[in-house]
């Protein structure tokens, strides 16, 4: 396909750098359950100051298995109690990093009145905390929270979100952000983002997922992402063109492996417009007008940054290991230090490959596997059994005693993956950390996260230039980059099988809420109770 480019009226030659937006993004598999932001919240200071003496701009948090599938399924209602938890547990970590900072002043102690935005939602009498909650969303168990100290520097706040579980549904899926941050306070109005006196502005694309599991899943991750470059869309393909595609009765059911797309059914789809696994090479349309306009609602809007964080499931083997195998340490001594099972890493391999997140880049990994910890009872035959009887502490916490489970390969499930600055671009991604938080007790996962600034760079700048690239985009490379030649086509259905989707999450939801939970048992006794009395009632008159 080909890219949309500037016009020469438009592209503007600059010799100043790009600002600056320093951004904080976490990934956590919850294992359904609650955290302690008092736990929590130690961890997470701990790294809001890794290599930094301030707080980031931004900062996303990527939740996977957020609550059980009923509250999940049913909605923000039961999801709220879990993502208060988050932000609470951010604004003390926030408060206890700036209280920690020296002041620039030269002082020991922050100030803090000075330094703490803030947050309109809070109720008068409550201590001014330095982030709010811009927006949560989810799919599923899957959520999305965007934390930022001003507020009003970030607008333009689209969604989007696709389900690869059963039916399309939401227990794995993925749900994305798109927002548009500016480096002043002042917020553009409709019909002024060009205007002169406005700050200068950069669009940000933000996706939360979860993948499918199991070591053996190796092609369904894949195509579960091949879903994601498809079929998360911030708005209705069919709903911008209309008219342009097939009515809703000839949508394709997706397949069978989970991808989302279209699966092979006769000869012809063998042919070159089909790959392998059924995936369509091409858009469904023609038009330049058209795919230009399909693109910029993907995740490869040629215009926007691209973060992607989530438990992507991505082992060391496509097998389960045997008895007695030997596991990873944590001895930078032993033979069988973690370092030496990096190089089997499946996500790492795929990437490369170019079977995977096209496009995209990780920073240097040089923490332990993130999943799957076995939290004890008591130090007893753990891996940090010395450590635990010595009541050594991690962040002010008591260190928990864990050890890696036996029937999974110790693995780096959770990432953070970013898409370099296109290479026609001045500045790049500086990356300030990538680390993972300590094992907690509530999850068999670890947190990671990342610290990176992100240059601050308009759409005009952002847009390969009609002129061609030179200089930075050296040979044919800077063809491979996504947001240039996407590597799927949208899939102009999906929007609608997602919105059927999510009817069956709503009847699936209560139905387990009813069924599974205590509240839901008493819903049930109540009605029954009801139901007994107008019987009754009715016989007696």
């Amino acid at each position: 396909m080909g890219p949309r480019t500037n016009s020469p009226e438009s592209t503007t030659t600059s010799t100043m750098m790009p600002s600056t937006l320093d951004l904080f993004i976490l990934t956590f598999n919850c294992a359904k359950n609650l955290i302690d932001p008092a736990v929590f919240a130690p961890h997470l200071q701990a790294a809001l100051s890794e290599n930094a003496t301030s707080l980031p701009d931004l900062v996303v948090f990527s939740l996977q298995e957020t609550a059980p599938i009923s509250y999940a399924f049913i909605g923000s209602y039961f999801l709220d109690p879990y993502y208060a938890r988050f932000e609470e547990a951010l604004n003390l970590a926030s408060v206890k990093a700036l209280a920690a900072w020296p002041r620039q002043d030269g002082g020991n102690e922050a100030d803090l009145s000075g330094q703490i935005q803030t947050a309109g939602s809070q109720g008068e009498g409550r201590a001014p905390y330095p982030y709010t909650l811009v927006r949560a969303k989810n799919v599923g168990m899957t959520a999305i929270l965007l934390f930022a100290r001003r507020p009003a520097a970030v607008h333009h706040i689209e969604e989007a979100e696709c389900g690869f579980g059963a039916a399309d549904m939401g227990n794995k899926g993925a749900v994305g952000l798109r927002v548009t941050w500016s480096d002043g306070s002042k917020q553009p109005e409709d019909g002024q983002e060009d205007a002169v006196e406005l700050a200068r502005t950069t669009e940000l694309t933000f996706v939360a997922t979860h993948l499918a599991a199991m070591e053996w899943n190796l092609q369904k991750r894949n195509a579960n992402w091949r879903t994601i470059a498809s079929s998360l869309t911030f708005a209705n393909p069919k709903g911008l063109l209309p008219g342009v595609f097939p009515p809703d009765q000839s949508a394709p059911m997706p397949d069978r492996a989970g991808s989302g797309v279209p699966a092979a059914t006769s000869a012809d789809d063998s042919s070159s417009d089909i790959e392998e696994d059924g995936q369509p090479l091409l858009p469904p349309t023609d038009d330049d007008e058209h795919r230009a306009t399909l693109q910029d609602i993907s995740i490869f809007k040629p215009t926007s940054h691209l973060f992607i964080a989530g438990d992507l499931n991505y082992r060391i083997s496509t097998k389960t290991p045997p008895p007695l195998a030997t596991l990873p340490s944590l001895d930078a001594g032993d033979d069988n230090h973690f370092s030496t099972f990096l190089p089997l890493d499946q996500l790492t391999q795929e990437r490369i490959a170019g079977r995977t997140f096209h496009g995209m880049s990780e920073a240097p990994i040089k923490f332990a596997p993130t999943y799957k910890y076995n939290v004890l009872p008591d130090a007893a035959g753990a891996m940090n059994e010395a450590a635990v009887h010595a009541g050594s502490e991690v962040n002010g916490v008591s260190e928990v005693p864990w050890r890696f489970a036996s029937h999974r390969w110790p693995g780096w499930c959770d990432r953070v993956l970013f898409m370099p600055v296109p290479g026609w671009v001045e500045g790049e991604m500086d990356v300030r950390a990538y680390n993972a938080l300590p094992v907690v007790r509530s999850s068999d996962h670890r947190a990671v996260f990342l610290r990176v600034g992100v240059p601050v760079v308009g759409a005009d700048g952002m847009r390969l230039p009609s002129s061609g690239v030179d200089g930075r985009g050296e040979g044919e490379e800077w063809k491979k980059d996504p947001r240039v030649s996407p590597p799927v086509a949208v899939d102009v259905h999906a929007w609608e099988r997602r919105a059927a989707a999510r009817r069956r999450e709503i009847v699936v939801g209560w139905t387990a809420f009813v069924w599974s939970t205590q509240m839901g048992a008493l819903v049930l006794a109540t009605l029954l109770a009801v139901g007994v009395g107008s019987w009754w009632l009715y016989r007696l008159w």
